[in-house]
């Protein structure tokens, strides 16, 4: 059995952190767009309950809500999966850096929205929020469950 000295595995973890990514699957894309297409069974959902709740005005905040999310999913899958194939230090300050600014456009999105057009924004606010939190949720169930064993680095 072969053991690695210190300076090998520097090497190695050096080499891993700042070359680009061997995985060819662009992984946070796809989960991102996994993720979107609950939103076809989600966001009727969610429209609904606002319709029922604050009428037709809170369906309409609600469905803007929800594309907002979902724009945002995307966004952010497709800045990982491309920061990815920089290097590692890359994708980490995607990550992290990218994280803000989503919720940053999230917000200015719904801003902007709202200033422009008279819109139930209470239902936009919730929307968003639930919209978010369950996507997020039930795509960590399907990981965690094994549901995306067709990705490279899940096997």
């Amino acid at each position: 059995m072969k053991t690695m000295s210190s300076e090998e595995d520097k090497l190695t973890v050096d080499k891993a952190y700042n070359e680009p990514s061997v995985v060819a699957t662009p992984v946070e894309a796809v989960i991102a767009r996994k993720m979107v297409l609950r939103t076809w069974w989600i966001g009727p959902v969610i429209v609904a309950v606002a319709w029922l709740l604050r009428g037709f005005s809170g369906a309409w905040a609600a469905a803007i809500g929800v594309a907002i999310v979902v724009v945002n999913f995307l966004v952010s899958g497709e800045l990982l999966s491309r920061s990815a194939r920089v290097s590692l230090k890359v994708y980490h300050a995607a990550a992290l850096l990218g994280f803000f600014v989503r919720l940053g456009f999230i917000t200015l999105s719904m801003f902007i929205v709202a200033s422009l057009v008279e819109i139930d924004r209470p239902a936009m606010g919730v929307a968003a929020v639930v919209a978010y939190m369950v996507l997020l949720s039930l795509e960590a169930w399907a990981l965690m469950s094994g549901e995306r064993r067709e990705l490279e680095w899940s096997r």
